[in-house]
C-alpha cells in the first residue's frame, strides 16, 4: 500500500500550542489557597530568572522539577498543579520585602511559572525568591529599568548566542555573570538545538547523556527535555540569577534552517505547523517572556522593545518566523517586495527608530545584517530590498547599533548607507556575537575569513568562542569582546579579551581601543 501522510487539523494545531486563559492566569498569580499540595526536595533544579525589564515592573520564571531529566519532559513531577510562593525584596536576604504573591505550577506549562511583578521603583535593584512547600530557590537579582525621562550615567549588556550544550561547556556564561556592572543579558538566538546528541557530536567533556537525548528533538516533551539538559548548566543559571535576560529566537529553536512555517528538509506544511507551535510554546515555558510570546498555535509574539531612559532604546525582531523562503535565483533574490521581517515588523522597528529620543538605538537581530557575500542568502544577504529598506530607516535615526549573532563568530562591522559608495558614509555599527558553545574551540581564523575581511568596514573577524559586552553612556558605546580559549575539555577556560572598540555617540565608527 502507499504510504500516506497524515494531516493535522487546524483545531489540533492550535490545541498543541494554545492554552486555556485560565491555566495562562493562574501561572502569572494565583490565590494562596491553590494548589496547597507541594513537591518534595530539588523542587528548583532548572534554577531562577527575571526578564521583560521595564521601569515599574519584571517578569519572574522557575520551573518545578523533581528529576530535571526524567525522559517524559515532565522533569519528574506528578501531573498536577502546585502552589509557588515568590517575594521580591530591596536586599539579597529578603528581609525586607517589598511584594510578594502565588502562581500555580501546572503540568500544561511544564510547571512553569511566570508571575509579574508590578509596583516597582525605577532604576532599583531588588532580590527574589520563590519557595513550595518547605524548599526554596536561589535567590535572584534584577534592577528596574531607569524612568522614561532619566538619563542614566551608565548601562551595561552582555550579549551571547549559540549555547549547543553537546558541543562545549558554558564557560562564557561562568565568565559573563562576573562581569561587574552587568545590567542585561541579550541572548541573541539558539537557545537550544534540536539535533540529537550522539557519540559523534558530543563534545563537551566529562559528561554523557541518557539515550532519549539521541532523538532529534519533534515533540513536545522532547523540547522541555532539551530546555531542561541546556538550563540544568550552573554557569547558565547563575548568570539568570545575576541580571534580567530578554531573548530573541533563530532557527534551532525549532529546526536548522527553517523559515516562517516551512521545514528546510521538506517535512508536510501541516506537520511542521505542529512542531513550531510546540517548539514556540517550550520556549514561553523556559524563559522569562512576558505573556505577548506565549504561541497562539504555530506563530508567537516575541517582537518587543523597551526604553532605558532616554540613554537607549531597545528593538528584538523575529528574522526567523515572518520572511519570505530563502531564494532560489538571483531574480528572486532581488525581488523587491521580499521581506526578512514581514511588512507589520518592519513598521514597527522603523517607527521605533525614526521616533526614537535616545542617544543609542540598539537592535538585536537573529542574523547578520551587514553585506558579506551575496551567496550567503540565510542571512539578509539573501534579502537585500528589505535590508535597504531597514537601513534607510536607520539612516533617519542615530546612534544605531546593530547585535547579532548567529555564524559562531565574533565580528565587528560599521554599517555602510551604501555599501558600494565608501564616501556615502556610515549610520551604524554592527556587533556579532560569537557562539557560547556551538562548534566546539573555535579557531581564530578559518576559510571563511576572507569573505569577511575583503570588505573595508570589517574591523573584527574571529571564530573563538566567548560573549560581547556593550557599555553605554551619553558620550559613547564601548563594546568589548571576550573570547574563552577552549570549551571542550572543561569550563576552566580564562578571559581573555580579544578586542574593544569606541563608538563615540554621534557617530557611526568602530574605534579600536
Amino acid at each position: 500500500m502507499p504510504r500516506t501522510t497524515p494531516t493535522l487539523s487546524r483545531r489540533e494545531v492550535l490545541r498543541a500550542g494554545g492554552l486555556g486563559a485560565a491555566t495562562l492566569a493562574l501561572g502569572i498569580s494565583a490565590p494562596e489557597a491553590a494548589g496547597a499540595a507541594s513537591p518534595s526536595d530539588g523542587s528548583f533544579g532548572l534554577g531562577v530568572a527575571s526578564g521583560s525589564p521595564r521601569p515599574d515592573s519584571m517578569v519572574l520564571w522557575t520551573r518545578l522539577t523533581r528529576d530535571p531529566l526524567a525522559p517524559d519532559g515532565h522533569a519528574g513531577m506528578p501531573l498536577r498543579s502546585y502552589g509557588v510562593h515568590w517575594e521580591v525584596a530591596t536586599d539579597p536576604d529578603l528581609e525586607h520585602v517589598v511584594r510578594r504573591g502565588h502562581a500555580l505550577a501546572q503540568p500544561e506549562l511544564a510547571h512553569s511559572v511566570h508571575p509579574k511583578v508590578t509596583g516597582l521603583r525605577p532604576g532599583t535593584e531588588y532580590f527574589y525568591r520563590f519557595r513550595s512547600g518547605t524548599t526554596a530557590s536561589t535567590v535572584g537579582r534584577f534592577r528596574t529599568l531607569p524612568a522614561a525621562s532619566a538619563v542614566p550615567d551608565t548601562f551595561t549588556v552582555g550579549v551571547v548566542s549559540c549555547q549547543a550544550w553537546y558541543h562545549g561547556h558554558f564557560t562564557a556564561h561562568r565568565h559573563l555573570a562576573a562581569e561587574p556592572g552587568l545590567d542585561l543579558v541579550v541572548f541573541g538566538g539558539d537557545y537550544v538545538y534540536e539535533y540529537g546528541i550522539t557519540a559523534a557530536n558530543l563534545w563537551r567533556q566529562g559528561v554523557s547523556v541518557a539515550p532519549e537525548h539521541a532523538a532529534e528533538v519533534q515533540t513536545l516533551e522532547q523540547y522541555r527535555l532539551r530546555y531542561a539538559l541546556t538550563k540544568s548548566d550552573p554557569h547558565l543559571q547563575a548568570l539568570h540569577a545575576r541580571v534580567p535576560a530578554v531573548a530573541i529566537w533563530d532557527d534551532h529553536e525549532v529546526q536548522n534552517n527553517y523559515v516562517g512555517g516551512r521545514s528546510a528538509y521538506g517535512l508536510p506544511d501541516e506537520i511542521f505547523a505542529h512542531r513550531v507551535a510546540v517548539a514556540y510554546r517550550a520556549f514561553y515555558e523556559h524563559l522569562p517572556v512576558d505573556l505577548e510570546a506565549l504561541p497562539d498555535g504555530p506563530g508567537s509574539d516575541i517582537t518587543t522593545g523597551f526604553d532605558v531612559g532616554r540613554l537607549a532604546r531597545f528593538s528584538l525582531l523575529d528574522t526567523r518566523q515572518h520572511r519570505d523562503p530563502v531564494p532560489e535565483t538571483a531574480e528572486e533574490q532581488a525581488d523587491p517586495a521580499r521581506t526578512m521581517l514581514g511588512r507589520a515588523q518592519e513598521r514597527w522597528v522603523e517607527e521605533r527608530l525614526v521616533d526614537s529620543p535616545a542617544v543609542w538605538n540598539v537592535v538585536a537581530s537573529g542574523v547578520v545584517l551587514m553585506p558579506v557575500t551575496e551567496d550567503r542568502t540565510d542571512q539578509w544577504d539573501g534579502y537585500p530590498a528589505a535590508r535597504k529598506r531597514l537601513l534607510d530607516a536607520m539612516a533617519r535615526s542615530s546612534g544605531v547599533v546593530v547585535l547579532s549573532g548567529d555564524i559562531h563568530h565574533a565580528v565587528a562591522g560599521e554599517l555602510r548607507a551604501d555599501v558600494g559608495d565608501p564616501g556615502a558614509g556610515n549610520l551604524g555599527v554592527e556587533l556579532v556575537c560569537t557562539s557560547v558553545a556551538s562548534d566546539g574551540d573555535g579557531a581564530p581564523t578559518d576559510d571563511y575569513a576572507p569573505d569577511w575581511l575583503q570588505h573595508d568596514y570589517v574591523r573584527l573577524y574571529d571564530g573563538r568562542r566567548g560573549y560581547l559586552t556593550v557599555t553605554l553612556t551619553p558620550q559613547a558605546m564601548t563594546s568589548t569582546f571576550v573570547c574563552v580559549p577552549w570549551v571542550e575539555a572543561d569550563d576552566t577556560a580564562p578571559r581573555e579579551v580579544l578586542a574593544r572598540f569606541v563608538t563615540p555617540a554621534g557617530t557611526s565608527r568602530l574605534v579600536e581601543a
